[in-house]
């Protein structure tokens, strides 16, 4: 699988951050509140693959349900780039709708479903590898 390096950001620019992905995206729509409700599509990396250019100073974080997930959002601004997800503790969600459309070649959105979330998580866990 050939990697492009994708830029992003948070809406006013405090944030900025770089992930290394196909220039052809899969990513997910999820049912769960949080991400119903704030309209996030998600982009999962490895953590090798993500790389926060500046803004950490600027982030605040919010924890809810389990605690697992780390969700981190632009204290300015108020936007949720990316974050530590529950279902890949060791990875980032991106969202693709941070992403500068540049370096995307084609979008493609997949349903995760909360309600099943065992096998949500498997199809992640397989194509994020």
């Amino acid at each position: 699988m050939s990697l492009v390096t994708h830029r992003g950001g948070c809406h006013c620019g405090a944030v900025a951050f770089e992930v290394d992905a196909p220039a052809r995206l899969t990513v997910s729509d999820c049912n769960c509140s949080i991400c119903r409700m704030s309209g996030y599509q998600h982009l999962i990396v490895p953590r090798a693959r993500f790389r926060l250019l500046q803004g950490a100073e600027s982030l605040t974080e919010y924890r809810f349900n389990t605690g697992t997930a780390r969700h981190l959002f632009c204290r300015r601004c108020g936007i949720k780039s990316f974050y530590v997800p529950r279902s890949n503790p060791d990875g980032y969600s991106v969202n693709a709708r941070c992403l500068d459309p540049a370096t995307i070649e084609h979008l493609e959105i997949e349903i995760f479903d909360d309600n099943d979330r065992a096998a949500s998580e498997a199809r992640l866990r397989d194509r994020s590898r």
